[in-house]
């Protein structure tokens, strides 16, 4: 009956409300004299004309005001309150004309006490739709899924109003660790403690768990997500407290629970200072700015407000995406930045010099890079020229426009490297180092390095390919059962890198502290349970997913490093140290990178190998060149 409703026309169901309000008038003055005269009210001729009168004065003030456009399955606060101004106006309406016409047996007090009652039957009718239509009170014999939610506070009832007007979920209950709120209700909803979430799932049935604590710290979060992980339901949880201050929480903005839910460590709060040292007022250029990393690096530069943010990248799609979303955010104080999309690629030298010279910028970060290491370990030539030589022919172009800082984005890859990737990106920093030491004079490019390890959300993290492989039914791949891997929100990496730009002196080598290693075997395991699924194995043949071992791909290393020497210093920033690494000078550097680009052209894999094996502190030329498909 109700999809039936729903699916009459507008108009129709305006009628509908309209006569429905005509009804609710006339009754409303039968109770009002019946009240007023102490008896079940029979009107005479005279009296009539008010039970005529009340409609005719009530439809178009509600009309005016709106109350026929509302959405009566989604009425809230605001709908009634202004049911209530409507009603008022419409109260004055008819004492003016009782006053002004006194006819005899109408008591001029009806012309406050119909509006009241007229007020309760209009409103409760609003209600009752809302009920009705919504379908509040459905039980789980539908089908829908059986909710608990982790948080009795704003957001969770918020949540619960939002459910209310959903068919995807049957709310049974809330858990909260306040006392306080434990053993009430919430619109007719019970509180249970938190420490009784196991058995409330057993005695409910429950299928969904949503975590409703946008406000808590990652601490916490990560406490919460521990001690659900071995129940057998799917945990989601909310949006980020940012993003629900944007507008009313819906059903389809629960989102799977991300990897910094069970990572545990809350990001510092970034120095306004360093962030925009070198950023406000100035000309910045980002390259790679399409990217993962890059694109942030150009977010985050944005809202720093420089005068001109250059924004480079090879790749026609990432460039117009970026530069569509930062035009969409140029308002207000951000109205006069200039957004300048380029598309062109690092290793082009010459184009790189004329653009750094008819810009100028006063910091470059150098973000663009090769960087999923199967695929340069197949493309080597190609891999080495783009993170090589890009890297080399855009800090010349930085050297000879007078740019002030110049910041290449590294990896922990690069430390003690068993692939082309992570040692073509030591020799980036190689090459940066020298030129540091070589151009050491007042005045001259500060060339600093960033390096850290897997930022969440970036293309190839292993998260979302965790949940595509969930979402196909498995089995979910893991290279090795020991791999472990650093993490870092690609937010927080981004704030970092400008932060630690800010600091570079010349030719430093700064590292991010990216917490503890996650064993990535441990994440595909907690990734199942909190999807409500079992892992599918030896111990458990029924169980729903299976986790494969597929073996470590081509230069795959089972645990990344940050550093290559050891005692790294402190910096201005608890998250941020500066390394202490070897280096080559540039007169002896120059002589391998002549060698390093014959062979990149030459697509010769064994001595590209060769050259980065004499250069690179723990990469051996001796290990075999990929012959298969990646």
């Amino acid at each position: 009956m109700q999809l039936q409703v729903l699916d009459w026309p507008r108009s129709a169901k305006q009628l509908v409300v309209i006569g429905l309000d005509l009804v609710l008038s006339v009754l409303a003055t039968w109770v009002a004299f019946s009240l007023r005269l102490d008896t079940l009210h029979i009107p005479d001729a005279l009296q009539l004309r008010v039970y005529v009168m009340a409609p005719c004065l009530a439809i178009p003030v509600f009309i005016h005001f709106g109350l026929y456009r509302a959405v009566f399955r989604y009425t809230g606060q605001a709908a009634l309150i202004a049911t209530a101004k409507a009603v008022g106006v419409y109260a004055l309406a008819l004492s003016a004309v009782l006053v002004s016409v006194q006819w005899t047996m109408v008591p001029r007090s009806l012309g406050i006490l119909q509006p009241l009652v007229f007020l309760i039957l209009v409103a409760t009718s609003r209600a009752m739709a809302r009920f009705w239509l919504a379908g509040m009170g459905r039980s789980a014999e539908n089908g829908a899924g059986r909710l608990l939610i982790f948080g009795a506070g704003t957001a969770g009832v918020q949540t619960a109003v939002a459910l209310a007007v959903s068919r995807q979920f049957t709310l049974v209950g809330f858990v909260d660790d306040d006392p306080a709120k434990c053993g009430r209700s919430i619109n007719g909803v019970p509180v249970w403690p938190a420490s009784t979430v196991a058995e409330r799932i057993a005695r409910e049935g429950v299928t969904d768990i949503l975590l409703a604590i946008p406000g808590a710290t990652r601490e916490r979060r990560k406490a919460v997500v521990d001690a659900l992980k071995a129940l057998a339901v799917h945990v989601r949880t909310l949006p980020s407290m940012q993003d629900l201050a944007s507008g009313r929480v819906k059903v389809q903005d629960f989102r799977e629970l991300d990897i910094e839910d069970l990572l545990g460590r809350d990001p510092v709060p970034p120095r306004a200072d360093l962030l925009a040292q070198d950023i406000a007022g100035q000309v910045v250029m980002v390259t790679g700015a399409g990217g993962s990393i890059g694109s942030e690096l150009s977010r985050q530069i944005f809202a720093q407000r420089p005068r001109t943010l250059v924004l480079l990248d090879h790749s026609e799609f990432a460039l117009y995406s970026i530069h569509q979303e930062l035009l969409a955010l140029r308002s207000g104080a951000l109205a006069d930045i200039a957004l300048v999309p380029v598309l062109a690629r690092v290793s082009d030298s010459a184009h790189m010099k004329a653009l750094c010279l008819h810009h100028r910028p006063a910091t470059v970060y150098h973000a663009a890079a090769y960087k999923h290491v199967p695929l340069v370990e197949f493309n080597p030539g190609q891999g080495v020229l783009n993170n090589v030589f890009g890297t080399l022919s855009v800090a010349a172009a930085a050297l000879e426009a007078q740019v002030g800082r110049f910041v290449l984005i590294s990896t922990d890859k690069a430390v003690r490297p068993t692939n082309i990737m992570g040692a073509s990106k030591r020799m980036a920093e190689l090459v940066l180092q020298a030129l540091a030491q070589r151009h050491s004079d007042p005045g001259s490019t500060c060339f600093s390095m960033v390096r850290f390890g897997n930022v969440l959300g970036s293309s190839g993290s292993v998260v979302p390919f965790f949940r595509q492989q969930l979402a196909a039914g498995g089995p979910l791949t893991v290279t090795h059962p020991e791999v472990t891997r650093y993490f870092m929100t690609i937010t927080e990496a981004a704030q970092l890198v400008l932060q630690a730009g800010a600091m570079g002196q010349g030719g430093d080598v700064f590292v991010l502290d990216m917490g503890e290693p996650v064993k990535i075997l441990d994440l595909a395991h907690r990734m199942v349970q909190l999807a409500g699924l079992a892992v599918r194995d030896s111990a458990n043949p029924s169980g729903d997913i299976e986790i494969a071992i597929t073996g470590l791909r081509p230069g795959e290393k089972l645990y990344e490093e940050l550093l290559i020497g050891d005692n790294p210093q402190s910096t201005l920033h608890p998250r941020i140290m500066k390394a202490h690494e070897d280096m080559l000078p540039w007169d002896v550097l120059q002589d391998h990178l002549s060698a390093l680009r014959a062979a990149a052209v030459a697509e010769d894999d064994f001595q590209i190998r060769a050259v980065l094996a004499a250069c690179v502190q723990g990469f051996s030329a001796l290990q075999a060149a990929p012959v298969a498909s990646p």
